[in-house]
């Protein structure tokens, strides 16, 4: 098992902050093109390109759902319940199940070379570690076990006292790899919980399908400033992710796409938007 503090220590350390704009295009910026510029990042991060990155992203009032939801016996009821709610929409091309997206979740990616010679394990158990780091003056009570009952459940699901925060998926592309985690740090946990759960009992209607989608209960789930009883924000956490990134890399540089990383990226958009035609416009 390689150590999470050696997989971070390069001598060179990419930021990238998308929490606020989109950089690229004149259009919406939306879960859609986060996928595909992490896609891109891989590539260039497989290809030496480009150091390992660690990427901020943040989206309003979105659902993004797992490859496995879109074969729901009723997803285009639910799909459209969910729109008339006023959130958006997304079919992600990494690992799990729908998970809720607004202005009080941060969600970073932490992509990493050299990727055949880690598991997919060692990626999760180095965004596990990194959490656990970033809010060591807070807590030392975050575990990585399934939280039954939760939205998107999973081996990785971090959680306190039971209640869960956050969630991780893996995105692998040749030799570069995307730790993704949302963080739910503050809002209305409860809520987001409950429009999953509705999503899920109007898209399955109760019948009995191939896959296993999990019966949601909202009062498994909890944000970070609840738990800890500290009024965090977005933009604390992102400030402490650049300073533990601080602490275990030797530099950390802010660079923009270089036009090899946009030419990736225009062609992985294509590919998301492609994925998501299964969902009613």
């Amino acid at each position: 098992m390689k150590n999470w503090e050696n997989m971070m220590a390069h001598t060179t350390f990419r930021y990238m902050d998308h929490s606020t704009t989109n950089m690229f295009d004149q259009e919406q910026y939306t879960a859609l093109h986060s996928f595909a510029i992490d896609d891109a990042l891989a590539l260039s991060v497989s290809e030496k390109l480009s150091p390992p990155t660690m990427r901020l992203w943040v989206h309003e009032q979105t659902i993004v759902l797992g490859i496995p939801d879109a074969k729901l016996p009723y997803i285009h009821e639910g799909v459209e319940q969910l729109k008339q709610a006023g959130y958006h929409v997304v079919i992600r091309n990494s690992g799990g199940l729908a998970v809720a997206l607004d202005s009080g979740v941060l969600n970073i990616s932490l992509i990493f070379p050299d990727v055949k010679n880690v598991s997919i394990q060692e990626g999760y158990e180095a965004m596990v570690s990194f959490v656990q780091y970033m809010l060591s003056d807070l807590t030392k009570r975050i575990e990585a076990y399934e939280i039954i009952h939760s939205y998107c459940p999973g081996d990785y699901d971090l959680s306190i006292n039971g209640r869960k925060f956050a969630g991780i998926s893996q995105r692998r592309v040749k030799d570069g790899a995307a730790v993704q985690i949302y963080l739910d740090v503050e809002g209305d946990s409860f809520k987001r919980a409950s429009v999953i759960r509705d999503f899920y009992t109007v898209s399955k209607r109760g019948e009995s399908t191939k896959f296993s989608y999990p019966t949601v209960d909202p009062n498994v789930m909890c944000s970070l400033s609840e738990l800890l009883q500290t009024p965090l924000t977005v933009n604390d956490m992102k400030r402490r992710a650049m300073n533990a990134l601080l602490k275990v890399s030797e530099h950390v540089v802010e660079t923009n796409f270089t036009p090899t990383e946009y030419a990736h990226y225009r062609k992985r958009l294509v590919q998301m938007k492609k994925r998501n035609t299964v969902i009613p416009e």
